[in-house]
């Protein structure tokens, strides 16, 4: 059994839902101690309970917005468990459906700050510890929508863009001083966030308009995380890696 001294840290954002909620129950089966960051006090609580039957997790609530809060998080996470290994950074939201001059820049400030702003404040604080810890792991959650265009969401499409580039300087950054840094770009993805406001009609026609035919499943974007987190991977950094069923192959 790996003793306290010896496990390994994960923190994950957006932990209570979706894809990080995935993604944090594969890093406490395989054994990681795990922060599970997000603003949902309740559903994060909720989650902390249920993952603490199998493995060591801490529920730290945080809004990835407030850089103050960000810092504190990952303050507690070293705290409780003494080092930081690995991070998956998947809080984020898609913010309004609005073709570009329609797009409000109440929903332009809300989306980069959450998606872009957001994830680059956790890399910040993230990067640091891992730095003291000797090294570590670092995904970011970017989406097909970082790799090619999508109609209606200007923010968020620009949000993703720019965490894909953010992705490849920090990962020139920090690779010789055992930092890996790479980002995966989920395609359709059966989350409560990418089912919001869809019709069975609709949910039927996009899935039908896949290569493979369906939507992903949260797990599959967490296996590919947690290999990327894997010594095995050591050579890859740098990465903006589509899991989308070949989506963007087209």
């Amino acid at each position: 059994m790996t003793s306290v001294d010896q496990r390994k840290v994960a923190l994950v954002t957006g932990a209570t839902s979706g894809i990080g909620r995935a993604t944090a129950e594969a890093f406490v089966a395989r054994g990681y101690a795990t922060a599970l960051v997000d603003r949902d006090t309740e559903g994060g609580r909720a989650v902390e309970r249920q993952l603490r039957k199998s493995g060591e997790c801490l529920f730290i609530h945080c809004d990835v917005t407030d850089d103050d809060a960000v810092r504190e998080a990952v303050k507690r996470a070293v705290g409780a468990y003494g080092r930081l290994d690995a991070a998956f950074n998947a809080a984020g939201i898609d913010g309004e459906a609005k073709p570009t001059a329609d797009c409000s820049m109440e929903n332009w400030n809300l989306v980069i700050a959450t998606d872009l702003t957001g994830l680059w404040s956790c890399m910040r604080y993230e990067i640091r510890e891992m730095l003291k810890a000797g090294g570590g792991s670092i995904v970011n959650c970017a989406s097909v929508a970082g790799l090619v265009g999508a109609p209606d969401l200007p923010a968020y499409v620009a949000a993703k863009h720019g965490v894909v580039g953010l992705t490849k300087a920090a990962a020139l950054e920090y690779a010789r001083q055992g930092i890996r840094v790479n980002a995966v770009c989920p395609g359709l993805i059966d989350t409560p966030m990418s089912r919001k406001g869809l019709t069975p009609e609709i949910a039927a026609k996009l899935a039908e308009e896949s290569p493979i035919g369906r939507f992903g499943q949260p797990v599959e974007i967490a296996a590919a995380v947690m290999w990327l987190c894997n010594e095995h991977s050591g050579f890859l950094t740098g990465q903006a890696i589509a899991v989308d069923g070949a989506w963007t192959a087209r």
